[in-house]
Formats: structure tokens, C-alpha cells, sequence
């Protein structure tokens, strides 16, 4: 979506190819990416697939590099007559790191924040707090502001004494009955992230409970 915005209007076209999307749309987006018709290919994993023919392929960026392997990303490159290549990663891992150091890779640091980028607070609040954490939240919602809750399960498990998604996301609507809550993981098929997502966008989400689902591509400026 972001990439449209910004190519569109120059007219290069822009696809998106992804695993869950139906057959039909799918071939269609490999037909015009093999013919050239798509300038601009974004995708999941699914872009490393051998099915997947590039016209000309003369860049090819990873984005969350440490997310793929050694071999797919390999596979990427191999699309193209030696493509050039941007990995972009801020989880520095020690693959990574040796990969940088080692490899024929020229580096580039991005150390600044967008324009307007306001500093990020971390707190660190114990259980006894909650009450008043809770009230904060209730604040930031009346001025207008959203929110994440993000948790480490989807479901309650026996072993593990953690709290899920699905139980927070009861709490939260018992406990701010006035707020829209709505719940976010990754077992839900891809259209129904899709409109979750998109009304958070608009606004129409107060407060979205998820799972780590929500770090990879979610985009909520409020």
C-alpha cells in the first residue's frame, strides 16, 4: 500500500504477492510479473517460490532479513542475472552480524528517526499498578488515541502460564464495555487480518489485542 502511493502516480505498477491469496488472483499476479507488466513485486515468502519467473529481476530487497535463511535468500537473488541486493534488518542477530562482517556486503546505518517522530516511552508496570495503568489507557482513548495489547499465546494453555490473546481480549471488553476490543493472531485466515487491520486504520478499533502477528506489518500512525 505504501509503495502504490508513491509509484502510481509515476505509472509503474505495483503488485503484491502472497501464499493466501485464491488461485485465480494469484496467477494472474505471476502472469504480469513474468511479463513485466509489474514493476514493483512485494510479497511474503511466497516471492521465492519456483513457480515465481521475473522478467528482469534487477533489485531485490529483504526486508526483516532475519526472518529468511541463508538459502531462500540465496533463491531470491538466483531470479535475477546477479541482481543487486538491499537486506535491511534492525534485529542484529549473530548470523546476521557475520554475514555483514564477512560478507561482500557494503553497509549502511539508518540512525534517524522520521520527521515529527515523537520519543517512544518504555515502562515497566507491576501487577499491583494495573488499576492505574488501566486508567491511563481509558484516558488515552478518550483523547482520540489507540491501542496495542499484545500477548505471547493465542489460546490458554495447560502448560504454560501465560495469558492468552483470546482470554485478554474478554477482559478488556468487560473492563472498557464502551470501547470497540477486537482480537489479532495469526491462525486467522488472511482476509479477516486484512479487515481487522484496515478498521483499526480508520479508526474504528480502540483497542486491538494481539499476538506478535502485530510487529510484522501492522501500520497504526495513531
Amino acid at each position: 500500500q505504501s509503495l502504490e502511493k508513491v509509484f502510481a502516480p509515476l505509472g509503474i505498477g505495483v503488485v503484491c504477492l502472497l501464499g493466501s491469496q485464491n488461485k485465480s488472483v494469484r496467477e494472474k499476479t505471476l502472469e504480469m510479473i513474468a511479463g513485466g507488466q509489474a514493476q514493483v513485486v512485494v510479497g511474503t515468502h511466497a516471492l521465492i517460490q519456483e513457480k515465481v519467473e521475473f522478467k528482469a529481476l534487477g533489485l531485490a530487497v529483504t526486508d526483516e532479513q532475519h526472518r529468511f535463511g541463508v538459502r531462500q535468500r540465496t533463491l531470491l537473488q538466483s531470479k535475477g542475472e546477479s541482481p543487486h541486493v538491499l537486506v535491511l534488518t534492525a534485529t542484529p542477530i549473530p548470523r546476521t552480524l557475520a554475514l555483514t562482517l564477512y560478507g561482500d556486503l557494503q553497509l549502511s546505518v539508518l540512525d534517524v528517526l522520521p520527521a515529527g517522530r515523537k520519543p517512544i516511552i518504555t515502562r515497566k508496570v507491576s501487577e499491583p499498578a494495573r488499576p492505574k495503568m488501566e486508567k491511563f489507557l481509558e484516558e488515552q482513548i478518550k483523547l482520540g488515541r489507540q491501542i496495542y495489547v499484545v500477548c505471547p499465546l493465542v489460546d490458554e494453555s495447560e502448560t504454560l502460564d501465560l495469558i492468552s490473546a483470546t482470554q485478554k481480549s474478554t477482559d478488556l471488553q468487560l473492563r472498557f464495555p464502551d470501547c470497540q476490543v477486537a482480537l489479532l493472531h495469526g491462525k486467522m485466515k488472511g482476509a479477516e487480518k486484512e479487515e481487522i487491520m484496515e478498521k483499526f486504520q480508520a479508526g474504528g478499533i480502540d483497542i486491538l489485542v494481539a499476538t506478535t502477528v502485530v510487529e510484522v506489518g501492522g501500520n497504526g500512525p495513531n
